[in-house]
């Protein structure tokens, strides 16, 4: 429960806040900055579970930037001879132990981060030591699963993605159709499993699905433009990206399509329906 979302009920009004029944773990208070207007007893209302300043187990209505089990992209706002403490949209601020720092952290810069629950103190910390949250299950997907990734390195071949929070991934630079960088978050497919259980991801849906999608979105498009658009599979693959959101490799193949079945012309400059 502590690190992340539940829906308690509401046991109790105070002059300070309302005191949720939390289980197992006795009343949480809940202060009342936080609470909501016209919330009364017996209502039941989802918060963050936490430990303040004290280590007592208290819920807010705040939303972090991370709970237990993700990862995050964050800025050490100071420093001490504990750890390093991390913004992480709480005002608590998230600790870093000098234990989890893969390399000793400077205020002002922002880590990559994955959020656990310290066994023996309870207490909700970070490590910027990606490697140990990563592979720690065997991978069960399909090819084409969609999944949640965040980027969080890179290599000659490009860029390290953690899959679903539990698995480590790559996105090949030759692969990619627009930039990305450690931090972001975004969707992806699964494109292979290999035989040593490593993941292969694609920022887009492998497989003909995506492509008669595609082919589809082009044709509607170039209805609404009249029949014909200033682009082709000639044109720089930034520009295809903005103007159909895909990779160069799967617009040609959606026009390719299109054209063999007669439905447009291509040229060096634009693509025109046949009328």
């Amino acid at each position: 429960m502590i690190g992340k979302y539940n829906t308690f009920r509401v046991i109790k009004e105070v002059d300070f806040g309302v005191y949720l029944d939390g289980g197992e773990l006795g009343e949480i208070l809940l202060p009342i900055r936080y609470v909501p207007p016209g919330l009364k007893p017996d209502d039941e209302l989802e918060v963050f579970i936490y430990l303040d300043s004290e280590d007592r187990v208290i819920a807010t209505t705040e939303e972090p930037y991370a709970i237990v089990g993700e990862f995050a992209y964050l800025e050490a706002v100071s420093v001490n001879k504990t750890g390093a403490f991390l913004d992480w949209g709480l005002m608590k601020d998230l600790m870093v132990p000098y234990r989890e720092q893969a390399e000793r952290m400077k205020e002002g810069q922002k880590y990559l981060v994955y959020v656990y629950l310290d066994d023996e103190s309870k207490r909700i910390v970070a490590t910027s030591k990606l490697n140990s949250a990563l592979d720690n299950l065997m991978p069960e997907y399909e090819e084409g699963q969609e999944v949640e990734l965040i980027v969080i390195g890179q290599t000659d071949l490009g860029y390290k993605v953690a899959v679903n929070n539990l698995h480590s991934g790559m996105l090949y630079h030759n692969e990619l159709f627009k930039p990305i960088k450690i931090g972001d978050k975004c969707q992806g497919y699964i494109k292979k499993v290999r035989e040593d259980d490593k993941l292969d991801i694609s920022l887009e849906k492998p497989g003909y699905d995506k492509i008669d999608g595609l082919a589809g979105e082009i044709l509607e498009k170039l209805k609404a433009k009249g029949g014909e658009m200033n682009v082709s599979d000639k044109s720089p693959a930034d520009l295809i990206y903005k103007v159909f959101g895909t990779s160069k490799k799967n617009f040609k193949k959606a026009i390719g399509t299109l054209y063999k079945q007669r439905i447009i012309e291509i040229s060096k400059e634009n693509i025109k329906l046949i009328k």
